[in-house]
């Protein structure tokens, strides 16, 4: 997919929308070759997806050996609303918290008292740093069920009206 396209997908309102969410689903290929896919909190900063975690998290020896990643952001209403996106993800080791973290965890629900509790637990959990995980898209695509299906439904409603049209 070339890059035009690609900043076509992610551009639209509804990709906008999706990408202004909380949560996405990270797919990627593990140490022993399976699969993985686990929700994690994230931020859009108009380029990249940046995801943070530990230093000791498993993924990072994963993502370090194979670093081609699937996200999907994606809405629990009917009919779903559904961003996918392919691309190749770089670790960065940060001392301290990156400012993506607390931006990407600043729409949850909490009242600011909470906030402050929050922010001080994952100051003193996370004292050693952080790494970003820094996705840059290679590949998007934009599931709304009204204007856009996935490329096999569309094939069968196409097939389905070729079929109504002979009747």
């Amino acid at each position: 997919m070339r890059q035009n396209e690609i900043t076509e997908v992610l551009g639209r309102p509804l990709s906008q929308e999706l990408l202004a969410r909380d949560l996405t689903r990270l797919a990627y290929v593990a140490k022993d070759g399976t699969p993985r896919s686990i929700p994690i909190a994230f931020h859009w900063n108009g380029d990249q997806l940046v995801l943070c975690t530990s230093k000791n998290a498993p993924k990072l020896h994963s993502l370090k050996a194979n670093p081609v990643v699937a996200l999907t952001i994606d809405t629990e209403v009917h009919p779903p609303k559904i961003l996918l996106i392919r691309g190749t993800a770089e670790l960065d080791h940060t001392d301290g918290i990156p400012f993506e973290y607390l931006q990407m965890n600043g729409s949850y629900e909490m009242t600011a008292e909470q906030r402050v509790v929050w922010e001080r637990e994952v100051r003193s959990l996370y004292a050693d740093g952080m790494v970003r995980i820094v996705v840059t898209p290679t590949w998007a695509k934009l599931i709304d069920f009204e204007t856009t299906l996935p490329s096999p439904v569309r094939e069968l409603v196409e097939q389905r009206s070729a079929r109504q049209e002979t009747v």
